[in-house]
């Protein structure tokens, strides 16, 4: 096992909280390394850099393709920079399940912001990560933070269905709709309604604004059929046009209400607790999981396992169990 290169470490995490963005990046490309080596000095480097974590605003941006959210974060985020905020953006881009490639463009989506230099762009791969973020983009998030970023934005992959995974990161999850929103609600399931805390219909704007206005009387409605997810917060539902920067005032002073809101109930420090909590189990889980693929004798039986599940000879929960009591018994 490499030991940790102690002095490296600390000249890395100084030039981090100094915001050398370079040294952003190559933190971020550390984190996102499988490599077990990597994989001990990315843990390492968290764990140094943690106290100078958790100082930002967290929110997450879903909604269905096509709704415009690079265009939307291009938009706020310029508006944000402009009353004196440091963003970073993580963008997490879909992955082919072929060949496991990503086009990550979303840089190129945002080119005013990615010329800004109070802003942090970083597309990341969604890998075979499901719920529309990359598995490492809570790690890459604390650095962030870190560096003195104290707005993040991270943008989910876009599916529509899957994206809850970013509520378990995020202070304040942002669900963008098209106009004619009676058509995407039909493709969003109520699970992602319900985690949302704001939700914004975009493109409301020339031909599209009698559309836009009835979308977000619909989506209101179905709104109050709701639990909110925050007792000191309820859920609103406003308009925009991230295009013609319309619209982008009101939300952000919405997403400061709902911080303070939240702040003053004490409702933020406990969710932060609490998907710390989370994260713990999601590692525990994923690194079980490794451990059991890489163990030999797994790997020795899996094959003969597999062939019966896929003969219909053995039922998977079967061929499961014995696999798993025999990693155990070790």
């Amino acid at each position: 096992m490499n030991a940790i290169d102690e002095s490296a470490l600390a000249s890395h995490c100084s030039q981090i909280r100094a915001g050398d963005r370079r040294a952003l990046a190559r933190a971020i490309t550390l984190i996102e390394s499988t490599r077990s080596d990597h994989r001990r000095q990315a843990e390492a480097l968290i764990e140094a850099l943690l106290p100078d974590s958790g100082k930002s605003l967290r929110i997450g941006i879903s909604g269905p393709p096509g709704v415009g959210k690079s265009t939307f974060i291009e938009a706020f985020g310029q508006y944000a920079i402009e009353r004196g905020r440091r963003l970073a953006v993580l963008a997490v881009d879909p992955s082919s399940r072929l060949s496991g490639g990503s086009i990550l463009g979303d840089k190129t989506r945002m080119e005013a912001l990615s010329r800004a230099e109070a802003a942090f762009i970083r597309p990341s791969p969604a890998g075979l990560t499901l719920g529309g973020v990359a598995r490492r983009t809570r790690e890459a998030l604390l650095v962030c933070e870190a560096a003195g970023f104290d707005l993040i934005l991270v943008e989910t992959v876009g599916v529509g269905q899957s994206e809850t995974a970013v509520a378990e990161m995020v202070d304040l999850f942002l669900l963008l709709l098209l106009p004619g929103a009676g058509d995407d609600l039909q493709g969003i399931k109520r699970g992602i309604m319900e985690l949302a805390d704001l939700i914004v219909v975009n493109k409301a704007d020339g031909d599209f604004m009698a559309a836009a206005e009835r979308s977000a009387a619909d989506v209101a409605n179905a709104l109050g059929l709701m639990q909110p997810r925050h007792a000191g917060w309820r859920p609103e539902v406003l308009r925009c046009s991230a295009l013609k920067n319309q619209g982008i005032d009101a939300i952000w002073a919405r997403t400061q209400a709902f911080a303070a809101a939240l702040s003053q109930s004490g409702a933020f420090d406990a969710q932060r607790r609490e998907q710390a909590k989370a994260w713990l189990w999601h590692e525990l889980s994923d690194s079980l999981l490794e451990a059991l693929k890489a163990d030999p004798h797994v790997a020795a039986k899996l094959g003969s396992l597999e062939a019966k599940v896929g003969a219909g000879k053995m039922a998977p929960g079967t061929a499961a169990r014995e696999l798993l009591a025999g990693f155990l018994a070790r």
